[in-house]
């Protein structure tokens, strides 16, 4: 339903009509002059983009879906890890390995920006506090959850090394959001962010919220026409 708005009409009676307000038709109705924007503009003033630590926390995040995707890609195609190590399984669980220390040095990094950086004073309250402990607790559940469906080559990209699931996992967490172990991730960091006052780990959260996003657009039709191929290869056999 669209909207009312009683306007003054131009007739010296003073009668007024009602005419439909365009709810649809962009944003060009709104006037941004009268945002708000204390909040943003309270979180970037007290975020320091120069210090060092900050930087490399940013390539962390950015490195490591990108490692692991291309990793994953260039196995699927030319089967060079399953060989050298001379099983596909061992070699899944060596790059899953790898993708774990990644994560706990990007953990670390994150981890050393938001101490090296001052606490915000309007996030320093007992509710933030416990909104982040709430958020760490649902991203914990998330992961493990993810962790405890998918099994250690499911969740590491067995996929790719031609290790392929019976059937598509709907069960819990995978009821809830497709990509569970992306998201519940995403807020453990943002309730590590909330506990701790710090601006600039709403910041990094934003950051690894977008290249998640990024990385499903890529891993999720890659998969997808992985599970399509062994489809067609039984229709064949």
């Amino acid at each position: 339903m669209s909207d009312v708005a009683a306007v003054q009409d131009d007739n010296p009676a003073g009668e007024t009509r009602s005419v439909p307000l365009d709810c649809c038709g962009g944003l060009n109705n709104v006037d941004y002059s009268k945002m708000d924007l204390t909040l943003i503009e309270g979180l970037l003033k007290h975020t320091n983009f120069h210090d060092s630590s900050f930087y490399v926390a940013v390539v962390t995040i950015i490195f490591n879906p990108f490692f692991w995707n291309v990793v994953a890609r260039w196995e699927h195609r030319t089967r060079t890890l399953s060989r050298l190590f001379g099983s596909p399984y061992l070699a899944c669980y060596c790059l899953g390995f790898v993708i774990v220390l990644l994560n706990v040095y990007r953990s670390h990094s994150m981890t050393v920006a938001m101490k090296s950086q001052a606490k915000w004073e309007v996030m320093d309250r007992t509710d933030v506090f416990y909104a982040g402990v709430a958020l760490m607790v649902l991203g914990t559940v998330l992961v493990v959850g993810s962790f405890l469906a998918l099994g250690f080559t499911g969740t590491f990209l067995g996929d790719y090394f031609g290790i392929l699931m019976d059937e598509k996992v709907t069960g819990f967490p995978f009821n809830i959001t497709e990509n569970p172990m992306y998201w519940g991730s995403t807020a453990n960091y943002l309730g590590l962010a909330l506990i701790g006052a710090s601006p600039v780990g709403l910041v990094l959260t934003a950051i690894v919220a977008v290249v998640y996003a990024a990385a499903i657009q890529f891993e999720g039709p890659f998969t997808e026409l992985i599970y399509q191929e062994r489809s067609e290869r039984r229709k064949h056999e």
